[in-house]
């Protein structure tokens, strides 16, 4: 499935390219979709903020268990072995989250999920590279990288509107509908069996890359990691600073909110995309700093419009760390560890990602959603400072 870079492969038309990107974009609908409904499965189930952060972690859990297999497999059996086992674990959680009547059940969903995302984002994402071919390769990364924003974004919109007019199951009905696509897609792909293996022995390790790339992936990471803790923030207790704080409990409002925020990482990436990669990078960590400025200023002030403004900067904040870093992997790792470095840059992003909102969930349990986000922001912040010195050092030294 992996094309070789020395081989003189006829360009695939440009819409196949597009289409690669499909599946990505379909378990990242599913990634999302149950933002607008943790409110209410609150209330039927009943469990704490600090549950609900967990609840939404198992999804890092279960994608940081995928990356260490996923990235590795996928460079050395071939993309399609990986992704479409990935695939029928999402049409799984899509039962799960259908039929959900207890805490157990919701966990046991996002975990399966974040499995199918683990897959997506090493897999799924140097797939779209191998269809592009040696000579697209910072198109593959701008299209896989807007493909898994563009769809954590619909997914939380899809599911807020679905849900306020019908029952909230034909959510997840409709998402195995795209699911079921994505796995005729993927079956279809023009990929072809991995060149070589990936690296040594061993199926399960810390997914890395080679020495010379080690730079490349600490820029990525320092950026990318605060950025998509930023709007994890979001989609996990978003709603419930909606609902207690705000008073909106509308889903619809929650999934629209979570839609803006990744409608801007997605239109932010095209906007840039003729811009050097350090410059990427550096807009990044900016964005993530001003959004956690915004942030702290909607929980303080009870409002809606700086809280959907944080919510915007934090997406661009992540679709910018997330562009900047795929694009210097693609460019600079060799093709047979590919799959493995999109999994490395993922598990130092989601690492994070799994973490600081669970912690903010728990200390608002007791202190209250303000002061909660307002820890959580100034230690993203931090985050965000200090990865920008990381972009300017690393840059001034190559």
């Amino acid at each position: 499935m992996l094309l070789s870079r020395t081989t003189s492969a006829p360009a695939v038309p440009l819409s196949r390219v597009w289409l690669a990107a499909w599946p990505v974009t379909a378990v990242f609908v599913l990634s999302n979709a149950a933002t607008p409904l943790y409110v209410l499965w609150q209330h039927r189930i009943g469990f704490s903020r600090g549950t609900l952060t967990v609840v939404f972690a198992c999804y890092i859990v279960g994608l940081l268990g995928a990356l260490p297999v996923a990235g590795i497999a996928s460079d050395r059996l071939g993309r399609r072995p990986v992704l479409v086992p990935a695939l029928g674990a999402a049409l799984v959680a899509c039962g799960l989250f259908a039929t959900a009547s207890s805490v157990a059940a919701l966990m046991a969903a996002r975990l399966l999920t974040g499995i199918a995302v683990g897959a997506a984002v090493s897999a799924g994402m140097a797939a779209v590279t191998d269809v592009a071919g040696p000579e697209r390769r910072r198109l593959a990364a701008l299209l896989a990288s807007t493909a898994m924003v563009f769809g954590a974004g619909l997914g939380p919109l899809l599911a807020g509107v679905l849900s306020e007019v019908g029952p909230a199951w034909t959510v997840f009905a409709v998402e195995a509908v795209l699911l079921v696509s994505a796995i005729a897609v993927v079956v279809r792909m023009p990929l072809e069996r991995p060149a070589g293996d990936a690296r040594g022995t061993g199926w399960v390790r810390v997914p890395g890359v080679p020495r010379p790339n080690r730079r490349d992936l600490a820029m990525g990471i320092a950026v990318f990691a605060p950025g998509i803790t930023a709007t994890s923030f979001v989609l996990s207790l978003g709603p419930s600073l909606l609902a207690g704080m705000l008073g909106t409990g509308n889903r619809i409002v929650a999934g629209a909110t979570a839609f803006v925020m990744f409608s801007a990482a997605t239109g932010v990436q095209f906007a840039v995309r003729g811009l050097a990669r350090r410059t990427i990078l550096l807009a990044g960590a900016a964005s993530t700093l001003a959004a956690m400025g915004v942030l702290v200023l909607a929980v303080h002030e009870r409002e809606l419009v700086p809280l959907v403004a944080a919510a915007v900067l934090a997406g661009a904040g992540q679709g910018l760390g997330q562009l900047g870093g795929l694009s210097l992997l693609n460019a600079n790792v060799p093709a047979r560890r590919l799959a493995e470095a999109n999994a490395a840059l993922n598990t130092g992003g989601y690492l994070l990602a799994g973490t600081l909102p669970v912690a903010a969930g728990y200390l608002s349990d007791p202190f209250g959603l303000a002061t909660g986000s307002t820890v959580f922001a100034a230690v993203v912040a931090v985050l965000a400072a200090s990865g920008a010195a990381v972009v300017a050092t690393a840059s001034t030294r190559r």
